[in-house]
């Protein structure tokens, strides 16, 4: 994910008038927030099924009711998001994943039997799924909404309460939430938070059960040093450069049609957006000319498009114009995908399609983050995995190839958060699969039964009866005791 925006910036201080005052009452503000639902947690510690379902319907109930007013905000935070995207990419993967929780909680929050060897019997052993408490989640500004929302329905099922950091650069969707959220929970469940690069400091520095976070690998780890402090432990969501490999027994037009969906979505503002591209150089320009082709076709216009979303603010899309210019001025062979001007006074960006990248240039050093495309030559299968394994490990890895051995040998020979084989983004919406990266692209997981287990405290038990056979490793060890001992420890 691109850069949550919440290390204390000097300059920002200064624009908007933040004091030392202001920020101590802040994190005051925060601290009694965190106390009052630490309080209501000790007074239900356990929230039973009915209670939890009944939360998770309220979400459902309450998301749905306020449709068209979140896609309205998200659209005008970033001044043109098309509204099927906000539905397909915002509204589904939530409500979809309540409904799939609704169906599985009762059987995840039953305790479970497990074996206990007959030197320990008589008794009995078991796992309990203990709520950890109080959850801090902190949501980028990309998704708003879903990375908001599927948190919440994760830790509302594994029994917690919730503080959630919105994004400074969604304001009106985060002001929205905050009060769809006041208006469905009291705030000893669930409160918003909202504010500037201040308050998610002081934000990630309570001494919270579990963190969440979703951003940048740069701010994951002042995320996690702040969340050390107090041995709080961490999901860190991140991102990275999302690779794909085409092998040249895919259909090139059909490969070029699935990218062009992936990267094409939120403008590439996508923490699992294909980032470059892995194929043969005698590939290359057929593939330029079936990208074309396939965007054309789902995006017949960039200019005053209904479809194709903006970038979020002048911040990102300065960036974005200056990696493309660094590539340009470093040599690459910048291919627009569509010769559509821009004059309709958004921030819309026409995709392009970067070939001969080098290792120095930003894009290829960078997570993208937007609709910009490297395309790297390589030799063959192997060169690309070796490609691959030579760079951090990635958030998603797609790979299009028809032969199952090869297949294989990539899901086998390189390390990612998740993969797609012959598609992109689909794998990160299947309720039943755990979502996470792995090194700089994260850690832990959420989504699903492993996202239930992330923020549950999995508690051993053991119980006995009044009969008690551990007497007989208790000293002193003579006797029979010492027969025992020497039969339990493998001795003669």
């Amino acid at each position: 994910m691109t850069a949550a925006s919440f290390i204390v910036d000097e300059d920002k201080q200064e624009k908007t008038g933040s004091s030392d005052d202001d920020l101590i009452s802040s994190e005051l503000t925060l601290q009694q927030t965190l106390q009052k639902q630490q309080s209501a947690f000790l007074n239900n510690p356990y929230p039973l099924l009915d209670e939890r379902i009944a939360h998770l319907k309220a979400l459902k109930q309450a998301l749905k009711e306020n449709r068209s007013a979140f896609v309205d905000a998200i659209d005008a935070d970033f001044g043109g998001r098309a509204r099927n995207e906000t539905l397909v990419g915002e509204f589904m993967p939530v409500l979809e994943n309540i409904s799939y929780t609704l169906k599985r909680l009762s059987k995840w929050m039953k305790p479970r039997r497990r074996h206990l060897a007959m030197q320990l019997q008589p008794a009995s052993a078991k796992v309990v799924f203990q709520p950890l408490g109080v959850v801090g989640v902190v949501v980028p500004w990309n998704y708003p909404l879903q990375l908001s929302a599927l948190p919440l329905v994760t830790a509302l099922a594994a029994g917690n309460r919730v503080m959630i950091k919105m994004s400074e650069y969604t304001p009106k969707t985060s002001t929205l939430f905050a009060e769809v959220i006041a208006r469905t929970f009291p705030d000893d469940l669930v409160t918003v938070i909202n504010g500037d690069a201040e308050v998610g400091a002081a934000f990630t520095r309570l001494p919270f059960d579990h963190v969440l976070f979703t951003g940048s690998t740069e701010v994951g780890r002042h995320v996690m040093k702040a969340a050390a402090e107090n041995l709080t432990p961490v999901t860190l969501e991140l991102g990275g450069k999302s690779p794909v490999i085409i092998n040249d027994d895919f259909p090139l037009d059909e490969a070029a049609e699935r990218i062009c969906f992936g990267k094409s979505i939120n403008a590439g503002q996508t923490c699992v957006a294909p980032d470059y591209i892995l194929l043969k150089e005698s590939q290359k320009e057929a593939f330029v000319a079936a990208y074309k082709k396939a965007f054309g076709k789902m995006y017949p216009s960039v200019n005053n498009s209904k479809d194709y979303s903006a970038i979020v603010n002048e911040r990102q899309f300065t960036r974005l114009e200056s990696a493309l210019e660094d590539a340009r001025v470093k040599g690459a062979d910048i291919r627009p995908v569509t010769d559509d001007k821009i004059n309709d006074g958004s921030r819309r960006m026409v995709p392009h399609l970067i070939l001969n990248p080098t290792d120095d240039m930003t894009i290829m050093q960078e997570e993208i983050f937007g609709p910009l495309l490297p395309v790297v030559a390589v030799d063959d299968l192997a060169n690309a995995i070796s490609f691959v394994q030579a760079r951090p490990r990635p958030l998603a890895l797609y790979y299009f190839g028809l032969d199952k051995r090869q297949q294989e040998k990539v899901v086998l020979s390189t390390h990612a958060g998740g993969v797609s084989i012959n598609d992109t983004l689909t794998h990160a919406i299947v309720d039943d699969m755990p979502f996470g990266g792995i090194g700089s692209s994260g850690m832990g997981h959420y989504h699903g039964h492993e996202g239930f287990l992330a923020l549950t405290k999995t508690k051993s038990v053991l119980s006995k009866g009044k009969l008690n056979s551990s007497t007989l490793i208790y000293p002193p060890y003579t006797g029979i005791k010492k027969l025992v001992v020497r039969f339990l420890t493998g001795g003669g």
